[in-house]
């Protein structure tokens, strides 16, 4: 079975131009089969707010009525996707840029109204990913990039959180790859002090895992992403590295960096 790699990079390397391009040319560098998922970072409320939308945000989370919706379509689908894969051509890797939409690679269904309406937000069922599909443009040789965007099947796109866009590709296609995870982001990855880039904690296993969230040292934003990473790896996924984007190049140098979460 051959490897394949998913890589999320977060909004703040998207807005920082000089390690968006360290980032890309260290994906490049990685050998195999890869896929690259990424967000909106601040480019798509900026847009808003130029066209008067103002950016409506609920516990972090973004509220996407139709002309957010518009401009997030335009912002992630667009023009960031596209920039990407422009800079990825460059170095030298033949990108893709998708939705989830594209063939029909990723439908979701839009979030139901519970206490908060979050308008035209996807979430995803655990047979959304058309793995079949997304393999042949692997092994036709292209490198899928992926924005924060589905679908429902009926003609709506959806705005869809990219870690959880990346897990449930890594999910979906672990059948067919040996699968690792990855998510890039600002930190070295998972740290006993979120002040101290030293204190990182390099490997975490289920046991562990539930140690540091009894001592509290795992806790509020990082919780969420570490349950969808050890849910993903109970689904098959070979395993979840949370790490610095800066520190990418590592991997294809066949060490290891950041946070390696495992059974």
């Amino acid at each position: 079975m051959e490897s394949l790699y998913i890589i999320k990079i977060g909004g703040n390397v998207i807005d920082n131009s000089e390690s968006l391009h360290r980032f890309l040319e260290a994906f490049t560098k990685l050998k195999g089969h890869k896929i690259l998922v990424h967000g909106g970072g601040k480019v798509a409320t900026q847009l808003g707010e130029t066209l008067g939308i103002e950016a409506k945000m609920v516990d972090g989370r973004r509220i996407t009525d139709i002309e957010t919706l518009r401009v997030v379509t335009m912002v992630y689908g667009g023009l960031i996707n596209k920039n990407i894969v422009a800079q990825l051509q460059r170095y030298g890797t033949n990108a893709i840029g998708l939705t989830g939409a594209d063939g029909n690679f990723i439908k979701a269904r839009k979030r139901p109204v519970k206490t908060i309406d979050y308008g035209f937000v996807g979430d995803i069922d655990d047979d959304s990913v058309n793995a079949k599909g997304i393999s042949a443009l692997l092994d036709a040789g292209f490198t899928p990039v992926f924005s924060a965007l589905t679908h429902d099947g009926e003609g709506q796109m959806l705005n869809t959180n990219a870690d959880t866009i990346a897990s449930a590709l890594a999910v979906g296609l672990s059948g067919l790859y040996k699968t690792t995870l990855i998510y890039c982001f600002e930190k070295k990855g998972v740290l006993k002090d979120i002040d101290d880039e030293d204190s990182l904690i390099r490997e975490i296993n289920p046991e562990r895992y539930d140690e540091l969230k009894t001592a509290g040292i795992i806790h509020s934003g990082m919780l969420p992403k570490l349950d969808n990473a050890f849910k993903a790896i109970g689904f098959g996924v070979q395993a979840v590295i949370i790490g610095h984007a800066d520190d990418l190049g590592k991997l294809g140098d066949g060490a290891s960096f950041g946070t390696r979460l495992s059974n």
